[in-house]
């Protein structure tokens, strides 16, 4: 079986730093999504995909979830002894081809798909708060698709020391196309959209760039990476890394890209025109618009229910306290899917805030429970 790849990763619109990466070095092919902001997710993608590429050049057997996690350490490692990283972290999707079969490991929510005979399959199940919350039964899939907490992770790399981590092995066929991808992707083109461009666009290179820019299309909010997969008869010649001549050492392929003109021009007016659209807001918000707005925050050290937008607006709040519960706010925030606590985590109705509590409940006692 022969392999041929195409890979892509763009920076969006409105980012102004691309922190995706890929790795592309035969037989190990893999999508990170790196998260804490500008220096420190991007640093945090690349140590992961540099530490599985060195793991799996050492040993071409290596066991994918020991190198996954050592990658976590190192992450960890590297975000302890720089406060400037501190509380970075990255997702992980990588695969290495064993012949007529690939090995799948997994940590968030980056995305692998099966594409068969017309049929898309996702391969990878999405680490985050909502998509637990739909196998409870507490949101429905449309529901999970539009929830404001759609991005809160409950796994990733570099947040705690003991990581859990998927691993899977899929048989393959000829015909069969394989697609990594960060959720900057998943989040805009509707897996239909993504099941119709690979149909289409023949050249695993070309399905790359088009998945790009349709994302791009629908506002490129966050960085977009792919890596397309085709399996063929035959034997195969592993390509050298990509981005390097054959022989040649290379780290893993980030191509961060300066931002397009248009996210720049975007930005420009935003600076110019956010105070007078901010002053402008808080003359023309009402009573209520504000009550149909809830977010869970924090009051006097506990975990609290709020009305309105945790936002400022030349010194109005415009939320009230609803009520304060008795869960201590610090130990929340110390579970991944909570960091955003302090700032408000925002919800569509008071049932889903309320939801959000609940959950911040449950975790608390499963953390502490012997």
């Amino acid at each position: 079986m022969r392999v041929r790849v195409g890979a892509t990763t763009d920076v969006g619109v409105v980012r102004e730093q691309n922190e995706d990466a890929y790795l592309v070095r035969a037989p190990i092919y893999a999508v990170a999504d790196g998260m804490g902001g500008h220096q420190g997710g991007e640093v945090a993608s690349r140590l992961a995909l540099e530490t599985v590429d060195r793991k799996s050049r050492e040993d071409h057997e290596v066991d994918l979830r020991n190198a996954v996690r050592d990658a976590n350490r190192v992450v960890l490692d590297r975000a302890s002894g720089d406060t400037n990283l501190s509380g970075m972290g990255t997702t992980l999707t990588m695969l290495r081809v064993e012949g007529p079969r690939v090995r799948l490991a997994h940590v968030g929510d980056s995305r692998a798909y099966l594409l068969r005979d017309g049929e898309l399959r996702q391969l990878t199940d999405d680490h985050t708060l909502v998509n637990r919350m739909v196998r409870e039964g507490k949101l429905t899939e449309d529901e999970a698709r539009i929830h404001p907490q759609r991005s809160i992770l409950t796994r990733a790399l570099g947040v705690d020391g003991e990581l859990e981590v998927d691993v899977f092995t899929v048989d393959l066929d000829p015909g069969d196309r394989v697609l990594l991808c960060s959720d900057g992707l998943t989040s805009i083109v509707a897996d239909d959209e993504i099941r119709g461009i690979l149909m289409s666009h023949p050249d695993p290179q070309a399905a790359c760039d088009e998945l790009v820019a349709a994302a791009i299309r629908g506002g490129g909010p966050d960085n977009i990476t792919v890596v397309v997969l085709d399996v063929e008869e035959g034997e195969d010649d592993p390509p050298p890394a990509r981005g390097a001549p054959a022989g040649e050492e290379s780290p893993p392929q980030t191509e961060t890209s300066p931002p397009p003109k248009r996210g720049l021009l975007r930005r420009l007016v935003l600076w110019v025109l956010l105070p007078l659209l901010l002053l402008s807001a808080a003359l023309l918000l009402t009573r209520a618009y504000i009550d149909t707005q809830w977010f869970v925050g924090v009051h006097e050290e506990n975990v609290a229910l709020y009305r309105g937008i945790p936002v400022e607006v030349l010194g109005f709040e415009l939320f009230t306290l609803v009520e304060r519960t008795d869960l201590p706010a610090d130990r929340a925030a110390e579970l991944q899917p909570y960091q955003e606590l302090e700032g408000g985590i925002t919800a569509d109705s008071e049932g889903q805030a309320r939801e959000v509590i609940e959950q911040i409940e449950e975790d608390l006692e499963r953390v502490t429970a012997p």
